[in-house]
């Protein structure tokens, strides 16, 4: 029998050494936290909340999706990532079946009541434990609450936030959590101490949002978590086209709580240059909720959104910088082809660049253009860029990574990667990180560590191509065939169009070696 236990107004599932808690919204396995992505969690939940039943990929749909239209792809990789979060896969479906043409259902038996759940040990209650602070103040930004009481608006209390991560971020002297990471904490109660623990910071901002027409009230407040204090608060009720001022002032004031005399030495001033409609800062907000989901169809809503900013605002450089983002994303993500895809990001690139020229994304952008093009000395020029302007993105850590990686400075790849993760801790989409890092040291030649790496992105995300290639060849010059050839079959479902031909003309090698390198893996795997 399947127990569902509730311990301090908490819903816990405890099944196969998991604990799913939906409260906290996070997945453990033996103690240490599982990184899945929020579509993946709600689709897990769904599935182990109605396990007396086999539900159906149209309820799926319904309740995951809320009724949007889905490709059966992109259910298929979400249902195999929450296989691989809970340790099963689609070929045993120990704790996930597939009943053929009625659908789904979750089978796990369970070991445990509640408190053995609250036995665990102290650790485990605190994942992460052990992030060491870094040499300069750290601060992360929760997501701002929404009090408009209407969901739809949950995009413009997002973008608030978004906005004031960026403006923070680019100050040399602040360690800033990546967004990805601080938004793991929406909609959830937040414990001071437990967000500096997991995310290794001092300062923690959070506040809310209500917005009425053309009006909006904005509140927020930074606390030191290590004295659980308010250092500062205030609110801000403005009219909606005052927005941008609202949140120069928010960093502004920030900056002059944690630091006052590098405030005073730097006189700091957000150099943002905002667009000049408010309607097209609202289309991207809009655009950035689908483009962080990091699925084909949220990526191809994105789309649709910036082209009506820029439409709006042709000199918008945001938009513009992550139109040519979210198009790379499709290249590097299998989701699209490079000779149509490329030259339309790099025009967007460049535009966004003629715009704000001290703007990270879209030099981020450019530089994956470059990479992609086999251009890979421009591309490390224009990520390291980004870098600068930027010294807190993630993401451009993670490009600047891989550009290491494939002109054969493994060592340096992975440090990148680790500071990418390091920035942050808890982002569902690091798997891409992980994945990185794995071949970066695939090209040392330390397979051990290369496959190791492959296994936590592929367990994080099921359908990462470039994690499977990496395990593939990694096992392959092991002699570890019967894992290279499972890990060759879960690429081959998520990227169908794999060969030997495709590997050698589409991925861009500064070194013949390397290339080589790879390629033998493969052949050893059994790829033709």
């Amino acid at each position: 029998m399947f127990l569902e236990n509730r311990c301090d107004g908490q819903v816990r599932f405890n099944f196969d050494n998991h604990i799913l808690d939906t409260n906290r919204r996070e997945l453990r396995r033996g103690g240490d936290l599982v990184a899945m992505q929020p579509q993946v969690f709600d689709l897990l939940v769904h599935l182990v909340k109605h396990r007396d039943r086999v539900v159906s990929r149209d309820d799926l749909i319904a309740l995951v999706w809320g009724g949007r239209i889905v490709s059966d792809s992109t259910l298929d990789s979400r249902i195999n990532a929450a296989r691989n979060a809970i340790g099963d896969n689609g070929k045993e479906q120990r704790l996930i079946r597939t009943i053929p043409r009625k659908g789904i259902r979750f089978v796990g038996d369970v070991n445990g009541p509640c408190d053995a759940q609250v036995a665990l040990p102290i650790e485990a209650e605190r994942p992460r434990a052990g992030l060491a602070l870094p040499d300069r103040p750290a601060i992360a930004v929760l997501p701002f609450d929404n009090m408009s009481g209407d969901q739809e608006q949950e995009y413009f209390s997002d973008g608030i936030s978004e906005d004031i991560i960026t403006a923070l971020s680019k100050l040399r002297w602040f360690f800033v959590i990546a967004r990805n990471s601080s938004f793991t904490y929406k909609g959830k109660p937040v414990h001071m101490r437990q967000v500096a623990a997991e995310l290794g910071v001092r300062y923690v901002v959070e506040g809310s949002v209500r917005r009425s027409g053309d009006r909006v009230r904005i509140t927020a407040q930074l606390n030191d978590t290590a004295t659980g204090s308010h250092i500062w608060a205030e609110h801000y009720d403005r009219d909606l086209t005052d927005v941008f001022a609202i949140q120069d002032e928010i960093t502004d004031a920030i900056v002059a709580a944690i630091e006052p005399q590098i405030y005073a030495a730097e006189s700091f001033r957000s150099q943002r240059k905002p667009p000049n409609s408010i309607d097209a800062w609202d289309l991207v907000m809009r655009a950035l909720s689908h483009h962080w989901c990091v699925t084909r169809s949220d990526s191809l809503a994105a789309q649709a959104l910036l082209e009506r900013a820029i439409a709006l605002d042709p000199d918008y450089g945001q938009a513009l910088a992550l139109f040519a983002t979210n198009h790379m994303f499709g290249v590097h993500l299998g989701w699209t082809d490079l000779a149509t895809s490329a030259p339309i990001a790099e025009q967007a690139a460049l535009a966004a660049i003629a715009a704000d020229s001290e703007d990270a994304w879209a030099h981020t952008a450019h530089g994956s253009v470059y990479f992609s093009t086999r251009r890979l000395d421009r591309s490390l020029a224009e990520f390291e860029l980004a870098l600068q302007l930027n010294p807190n993105f993630s993401l451009a850590q993670g490009y600047y990574a891989l550009g290491l990686s494939y002109t054969g400075r493994w060592m340096d790849a992975y440090a990148a990667t680790q500071r990418a993760i390091r920035q942050s801790p808890r982002d569902p989409s690091s798997a891409i990180y992980y994945g990185v890092a794995a071949y970066a040291q695939f090209v040392g030649r330390n397979y051990q560590e290369a496959i190791a790496l492959a296994r936590e992105a592929t367990r994080q995300r099921g359908d990462l191509t470039g994690a499977y290639r990496v395990l593939t060849v990694a096992a392959g010059m092991t002699g570890q065939i019967e894992l290279a050839r499972a890990a060759l079959q879960e690429l081959r479902r998520a990227q169908p169009n794999i060969s030997l031909a495709w590997i050698a003309t589409q991925l861009p090698w500064k070194l013949d070696a390397d290339r080589e390198h790879y390629l033998e893996g493969f052949r050893r795997a059994g790829l033709e």
